[in-house]
């Protein structure tokens, strides 16, 4: 049997492994994705996608493509179990500081068409659905083979790869193969998920509703322009069977469509899941990397479910990218761990924070919700804690080097507005290292600049990017490929030392497309 080879093989053609696949191929790597279904699950699953997530959309081309499928939330509205409004947070929909709305509600398998139809313009990478990956094993000391079976004529394949990327969900037999296994951090409620579609007004608030009731905790949002989700913890004695049709539904989300004729509403899918929350212990094994559901498993309560795997894709790629090409020492893979395991530590932290405030507690927990949260929601400042879209920073790593300022910037995003031409920062840095600055380069800085492969960026001090900088006491940031701050501080031609060789070879998003 002959053996391909190719740099990169993805396992898993979700949204985690088309996206790190399309990463690679704007770099210019060639790469495999293998799935075993041969189109698009048809079936609803993730709804959101917050301000930095769209920035990697957009980094993929699809800015206008995913605004065209997606709708900005209005914020959050928490209510208790006879839905008496006991709080209300509201979003200005207005782009933010990332370009985008802070939170974006969209249908997944619109999405995911979205992304496959995006990869055939990278020749690339090349996806083969329907089939089985049944063995990943080491074949040399730099080469990992993955054998998989042709589910249409059960033929057996192999291909040989540099590295493979386990992007192959919850279930995960990368994960099994390099000994890895979930850590349970101690959450698990079996929820009941129901999407709707109707053309009829609902007449309900544009923000998702938050049912926080110990009995029967719920959640509703609007997802698009004739789409709704509802989701509702299941009793223990219960079970999707319970719900499998639209007259036993009803009596559940009658309180948000009680003027809506039963005959308007169409059921299009009627699930249980299990909400986790769990953590591989091991990321990588050699050559091996695990993203998304393989690495990670995050309750729905903060929406950061998909954008954890898509954040693994963009942490990565830009790093196997270049070492692949030479420009980056192979020990820069070690980063990727090292900075997204934390990361998604934290996220997930905060699910089962928010997660266990809302529904916890029993009759006192309700007692003091009822208490406390129209009180909070008073005091000055908590809508926009509440709000807040930026997620925590990235930990230290070879690539994010704190300085002691009080402010610290590194493994943070450089925000990325509206610049000079009418662009935004994204569309201009391109997709390898950038410096922004206050101050205008000497000759020799813009020189070693170049050398390195990196862009820089002269903004004034009163611009976004300017008052961004002074903030946070600092006159000039290193920004990585994608778009965290690795060190910020203020003497340049000290910064402009640390700025990795790293040549941006093939960054293209096609022509007339939009990156923000």
């Amino acid at each position: 049997m002959s053996v391909e080879h190719v740099p990169v093989v993805v396992i898993g053609a979700g949204p985690t492994g088309i996206t790190v696949a399309t990463l690679l191929a704007q770099y210019g790597i060639d790469c495999v994705i293998l799935d075993r279904w041969a189109q698009v699950y048809p079936q609803p699953r993730a709804v959101h996608l917050d301000d930095e997530i769209c920035r990697i959309v957009a980094r993929l081309g699809l800015a206008d493509g995913f605004a065209a499928i997606s709708r900005p939330a209005h914020g959050l509205r928490l209510l208790d179990g006879s839905m008496n409004v006991l709080a209300e947070f509201n979003r200005d929909t207005a782009l933010s500081g990332n370009g985008f709305p802070q939170a974006n509600m969209f249908d997944q398998p619109e999405f995911e068409t979205l992304l496959r139809a995006n990869l055939e313009r990278y020749p690339r990478a090349r996806l083969r659905g329907g089939v089985e990956v049944t063995e990943v094993t080491d074949a040399k000391p730099d080469r990992v083979r993955v054998t998989y079976t042709d589910r249409s004529d059960g033929t057996e394949h192999r291909v040989d790869a540099d590295y493979v990327l386990g992007c192959d969900g919850a279930n995960s037999i990368t994960r099994r193969r390099i000994g890895s296994r979930m850590h349970d951090l101690g959450f698990e409620q079996r929820w009941l998920v129901v999407d709707v579609a109707t053309s009829a007004d609902i007449d309900q608030w544009e923000g998702v509703h938050q049912v926080c009731d110990p009995q029967r905790a719920a959640t509703y949002m609007r997802i698009g322009e004739t789409r709704y989700r509802w989701e509702f913890q299941l009793l223990q004695s219960e079970s999707a069977g319970d719900y499998a049709t639209l007259d036993s539904l009803l009596p559940l989300f009658r309180p948000w469509v009680d003027q809506v004729p039963a005959d308007d509403l169409t059921l299009v899918r009627v699930t249980e899941y299990t909400f986790r929350a769990q953590l591989a212990d091991r990321w990588r094994r050699g050559r091996v990397f695990l993203l998304g559901d393989a690495a990670h498993l995050t309750p729905p309560f903060i929406g950061q479910g998909m954008g954890a795997g898509l954040r693994d894709a963009m942490n990565l790629a830009w790093k196997l990218a270049g070492v692949l090409d030479s420009a980056l020492p192979e020990d820069v893979l070690d980063t990727y761990a090292q900075e997204r395991k934390p990361h998604a530590r934290t996220m997930i932290r905060l699910a089962l924070g928010i997660g266990r405030c809302m529904t916890a507690g029993g009759e006192l927990g309700s007692l003091t919700r009822r208490m406390v949260l129209p009180a909070l929601q008073r005091l000055p400042g908590v809508t926009a804690k509440v709000l807040a879209g930026e997620t925590p920073p990235l930990r230290r790593s070879a690539l994010v080097r704190r300085a002691r300022t009080p402010r610290r910037l590194a493994g943070r995003l450089c925000p990325n507005p509206v610049i000079t031409g009418g662009h935004r920062l994204d569309a201009v840095l391109g997709g390898g290292f950038a410096v922004v600055t206050t101050s205008s380069p000497s000759p020799r800085e813009r020189a070693l600049i170049e050398q390195r492969g990196a862009i820089v960026h002269v903004t004034g001090t009163d611009s976004d990017l300017g008052r961004w900088l002074r903030r946070r006491r600092a006159t000039a940031v290193l920004v990585r490929p994608d778009r965290a701050v690795m060190q910020a501080g203020r003497d340049l031609d000290r910064l402009c030392q640390r700025l990795p060789r790293y040549r941006d070879r093939s960054y293209s998003t096609g022509p007339g497309e939009r990156l923000g």
